[in-house]
């Protein structure tokens, strides 16, 4: 059973079958959001879809960046992602033609980073997730 189903820009649909959220600066104790510090946000939050899906491909969608003011402190201007992380496991009919499409499904992990804590669904999902390259990104396996 899927959590939600997109319409990707391409006509494909897909349906993420599990999503993790969590808050983009949770736990952050000391020092402020700067580029280091979301550097290594987007590095850890790779290697950890990376370890739990390590049979699926994962993608990473580039996070919008704001600049809310012009100051810079020790570590630099201050730099703000969007307040929730996401990473969801998503699957779709395969993409090679010739596999079978009984026994064949294709998979992609993706991060992405969101303002809300609204799943993403059908045509209202946010043009980052609905602009996918699946063709280009996911990987057929069979069941």
């Amino acid at each position: 059973m899927s959590l939600s189903h997109i319409a990707l820009s391409s006509g494909r649909s897909i349906e993420l079958t599990e999503l993790r959220m969590s808050s983009t600066y949770g736990g952050m104790l000391e020092g402020y959001p700067c580029k280091a510090v979301n550097e290594m946000k987007v590095r850890s939050l790779q290697r950890q879809a990376e370890r739990a899906s390590a049979s699926t491909p994962v993608h990473l969608v580039p996070p919008f960046r704001e600049y809310p003011d012009g100051t810079a402190g020790a570590f630099g201007p201050v730099e703000v992602l969007p307040s929730v992380t996401c990473i969801g496991a998503f699957r779709s009919t395969a993409v090679a033609p010739e596999l079978d499409p009984v026994l064949h499904r294709s998979a992609l992990t993706v991060i992405w980073f969101q303002t809300g804590l609204d799943v993403p669904s059908g045509e209202d999902a946010d043009l980052v997730l609905r602009s996918l390259r699946w063709e280009e990104l996911a990987q057929d396996y069979e069941l």
